[in-house]
């Protein structure tokens, strides 16, 4: 443990603050010692890069042999069908059935099938991945991760570890789509100017080696594969999944980590998460996540909700327009999220053959007309030191209640679709520089009314995507803006307006 610490140390005085610039700067260490050891102080010092704290908005992929049934219960993952075939369990919203998906199977596929066959099945022959750039430019996102491997153990490029134990291929590229997945992938994101992500699961389901005793699986599954996806394609960022079973001194996270961080070919610049072992999230590694969470994260570590625009992150033939979140949820939801100090890395589960549902693909651009008028109160943005202004009446609100995962769309009844006595977030605030956006659910008519802000001499008002500036005066211990006549022949998406107050005290 000292070798490896004393390595990381050295390592730790090379590292780049920003992958967008040469300045190197020093920091402290103020992480309590845990039994995951001091090894993880090291970690846990590591500087997160600025590009991620301003970026904001990412795409999530997931795609798999899962793509190729597509199918759950509404309310239920369909990326975990193999455990849900195979164990004849299930969980998620809606009390889904526990024979669901063995039903399905058989009805489907046959008596004799089984969740391997759909890795020949898995073709990817319409996989485009300039094309999936585009449209996550479009959109304004400026990260994107992809699934590599998920729970399963299916990798998307070609990987001799796949095999080990199961005696048949279970790669990309020898069976189903017969090539690399993962390297047109990398190409086409940093060519669109997108930093790009790889998603990887720690542990798999249904490997032998993983469900007998020892170390082997760590040793010559997981560490060695991990190197591979890393030293084949040298990731912006590393998302990993699948730790919550065990501990460190069975994953050796931190050891691998060690390596990622003083001899990878991404070792300067690569940003991880926070799910290296059982106990770890929110607490070590690098930004923290939610998962179909509301509520945003203390204290001054990024973080990232992650979630898809209906109940699954792989495609869901089960989920109805009802399913998915709409644009202006998701617009909303991305404002206060950001106004909490947090990421969104909104997720699109692409089918079998490569393409992007439509319903995803208009989704991503709506969001993207309303962050091209607006996108200057969410980029490079950081929290004001109130996320949100709330209406009168109760400001307790509780979407998760009797849920596994809440709906997109919870955000509606936090802004304009309340419950009877329940209060509203009128606006979500971001900051940058001595600038304050208000970023308004609705238009609030001829007047509003901003609390407890108190402008600095020279102050200007505006609304972002109108020319000219409003009048205001103060008002008790905020400011009463004069709001200009509403006119529909604005260009301006109607998901929410921002209004700018350019010097704040």
């Amino acid at each position: 443990m000292k070798q490896y610490l004393l390595i990381f140390a050295i390592g730790l005085l090379s590292i780049t603050m920003n992958a967008q610039d040469n300045t190197k700067k020093d920091w402290d260490v103020k992480v309590e010692k845990d039994d995951a050891g001091e090894l993880w102080k090291a970690i846990d010092a590591r500087p997160i890069p600025a590009w991620y704290s301003d970026a904001k908005f990412g795409i999530f992929i997931h795609w798999g042999p899962y793509a190729v049934p597509s199918w759950s219960p509404a309310g239920t993952y369909t990326e975990w069908y193999q455990k849900w075939l195979q164990s004849g369990r299930i969980f998620g919203n809606n009390n889904p059935d526990h024979n669901a998906i063995p039903e399905f199977q058989k009805q489907t596929y046959g008596d004799e099938s089984s969740y391997y066959d759909f890795g020949k099945k898995f073709k990817a022959e319409l996989y485009n991945p300039e094309e999936w750039a585009d449209l996550f430019k479009r959109a304004g996102a400026k990260y994107v991760v992809l699934t590599s491997k998920h729970h399963d153990g299916f990798t998307l490029w070609p990987n001799k570890q796949a095999q080990n134990a199961r005696h048949f291929k279970w790669n990309a590229g020898d069976i189903g789509p017969k090539r690399d997945l993962v390297g047109p992938y990398m190409d086409a994101m940093r060519g669109a100017g997108l930093k790009a992500g790889l998603y990887y699961s720690l542990y798999e389901w249904y490997h032998p080696w993983y469900n007998a005793a020892g170390e082997k699986f760590v040793k010559d599954h997981y560490h060695p594969q991990f190197k591979d996806l890393v030293n084949k394609y040298a990731p912006d960022m590393l998302f990993a999944d699948g730790e919550w079973e065990r501990r460190d001194d069975y994953w050796k996270s931190g050891e691998l980590l060690t390596w990622l961080f003083n001899e990878s070919p991404c070792k300067d610049y690569v940003l991880i998460n926070d799910r290296w072992f059982k106990g770890c999230r929110h607490k070590h590694g690098g930004y923290r996540t939610t998962e179909y969470e509301v509520e945003g994260m203390e204290g001054d570590r990024p973080w990232e909700e992650n979630r898809g625009m209906g109940f699954s992150f792989g495609y869901n033939r089960d989920e109805n327009i009802e399913h998915y979140t709409s644009p202006k949820a998701l617009v909303l939801m991305l404002c206060d999220l950001v106004s909490m100090g947090g990421n969104l890395l909104l997720n699109v589960g692409p089918s079998a053959d490569g393409k992007i549902p439509v319903i995803m693909q208009e989704r991503l651009l709506q969001i993207g007309s309303w962050l091209d008028v607006n996108g200057e109160a969410i980029y490079g943005t950081r929290r004001w030191n109130k996320h949100c202004q709330w209406s009168k009446g109760d400001t307790h609100h509780n979407p998760k209640e009797g849920k596994s995962y809440v709906g997109g769309n919870y955000i509606l009844q936090q802004t304009v679709d309340p419950l009877p006595g329940k209060a509203v977030k009128e606006a979500m605030f971001t900051s940058k520089g001595e600038a304050v956006y208000a970023i308004l659910p609705k238009w609030p008519g001829k007047k509003m009314l901003i609390k407890d802000i108190t402008t600095a001499p020279g102050a200007k008002v505006s609304i972002l995507g109108l020319k000219g500036n409003l009048s205001y005066k103060k008002k008790g211990n905020g400011i009463e803006i004069q709001m200009p006549q509403y006119d529909p022949n604005w260009e301006l998406p109607d998901y929410a307006y921002v209004i700018k107050i350019s010097k704040v005290k």
